[in-house]
């Protein structure tokens, strides 16, 4: 029986490939197709979902991972948090929250009127992770902390696609999909925002650009810009405090210098959201079509939550301008709050790309310019009060993976689940 529930656990479930292929396959069969199309397409969703990691993995590992490192060297944990291997220690709790917490998620699907299906394959691991890590840090054990998790990871998986859907509604102009991931709160709040103070009919896709700089409208061009000028201020940064940019970014005494280390990065950027943005069209054009044989035979009406990249190609001067906007207020947050937390937060770059990224595309849509802007400001300043405020809830058990992943959905919803978990034990 644990040699079954690894297998699913490990070789299905925390597989996004072979999941969502396995969804694909499932969805085409109900469908009747003949046994070439199902071929054909479980293996383009497979190939498509590896085309957008490899693109995802390019601009987190090549790319903005120094940013952060950066600043860490800058400004170094004072107290450093406790580690627990939760995923080691905690895997098969993980494991029993993942199965039980979709199988929820499945039946309310097919007998409420939440009609998303979560099928971000890696957030399917992380979510749980993240519960069964507060429940921890709080104390609980056994059976407690697996309900509590499983109750919480279920509720997500069913609240935050659907707090989501008529949001990418606006931006998709369709229906066929929403998104599961954790940047749920920051779009909320982002697209609240953006209703109610901008403009919808000044868009981010429709700024006026002089045809001397319209070059500047391919996003893969404008990124790498944007980060080689990142790149270069940080640099600065570290020589006025004293440190060596070579050896912060580890190319001291080899054959490149600073040139080569900042231009490098930067293309790195452009390549992975080139890759990612091709990935993202091969993922959408297969699994969404495949999902329908699912929807009209198993969950009659159902669409798929899927990761956020998804909506990225809606709006990519909204994702650059929101990610620009994201870390100048997250920096200045992060340095006007300095001692106010049991933690010294660094600039999560991930989450400014990612999360707030998709914030901020849905602020463009909901309001324009003004409310990509705004939304993509605010959505900064929460982001670092709530990894601040998260390590109440995580210090002893996943705050060092917080500081680089937090401050969105994993921190608020952490935060929650912590307080109940401490109320319980």
């Amino acid at each position: 029986m644990q040699a079954v529930l690894d297998f699913i656990i490990h070789e299905i479930f925390n597989q996004g490939a072979i999941f969502l292929a396995m969804i694909a396959m499932i969805g085409l069969i109900l469908q009747k197709k003949s046994a070439s199309e199902v071929i054909r397409g479980t293996m383009m969703t497979a190939i498509g979902f590896f085309v957008l990691s490899t693109g995802t993995g390019l601009i987190t590992g090549n790319s903005i991972d120094g940013i952060a490192a950066a600043f860490n060297t800058i400004m170094p944990q004072s107290v450093s948090p406790a580690s627990v291997d939760i995923g080691a220690e905690y895997g098969t709790q993980i494991g029993i929250v993942m199965i039980l917490a979709f199988a929820i998620n499945l039946l309310v699907a097919r007998f409420t009127k939440f009609k998303s299906v979560f099928l971000t394959g890696h957030m399917l691991y992380w979510f749980p992770f993240v519960f069964i890590a507060a429940g921890v840090d709080a104390g609980l054990t056994g059976t407690k902390l697996i309900v509590l998790a499983t109750v919480f990871t279920a509720t997500y998986m069913i609240v935050s696609p659907n707090l989501m859907r008529p949001f990418v509604r606006d931006v998709t102009g369709d229906d066929s999909f929403t998104i599961g991931h954790p940047t749920t709160t920051l779009s909320v709040i982002s697209g609240l925002l953006a209703k109610k103070l901008g403009d919808k009919s000044k868009s981010t896709e429709s700024l006026n650009i002089p045809k001397s700089l319209g070059f500047l409208r391919e996003v893969s061009i404008t990124g790498s810009i944007v980060i080689a000028l990142t790149y270069i201020v940080m640099a600065i940064i570290l020589q006025v405090n004293g440190f060596n940019p070579g050896e912060v970014w580890g190319y001291a005494g080899g054959s490149t210098g600073i040139f080569t280390y900042v231009f490098t990065h930067a293309i790195y950027f452009g390549v992975g959201v080139t890759v990612m943005l091709q990935g993202v069209r091969m993922l959408i054009g297969e699994i969404v079509p495949a999902f329908k044989g699912i929807a009209e035979k198993v969950v009659p009406g159902a669409i798929p939550a899927l990761d956020c990249p998804v909506i990225f190609g809606y709006a990519p001067n909204a994702l650059i301008i929101g990610f620009i906007t994201a870390m100048i207020t997250s920096v200045i947050t992060i340095i006007l709050t300095a001692g106010m937390f049991p933690t010294v937060i660094i600039p999560l770059t991930f989450t400014c790309f990612f999360e707030i990224g998709c914030a901020s595309i849905i602020g463009n849509a909901e309001g324009g310019v003004r409310g990509c802007i705004i939304g993509a400001a605010v959505s900064g300043i929460v982001m670092v009060f709530l990894v601040g405020f998260g390590a109440y809830f995580f210090n002893n058990t996943i705050q060092s993976w917080m500081l680089v992943y937090g401050g969105q959905d994993f921190s608020l919803w952490g935060i929650i689940e912590g307080t109940i978990a401490k109320l319980i034990h």
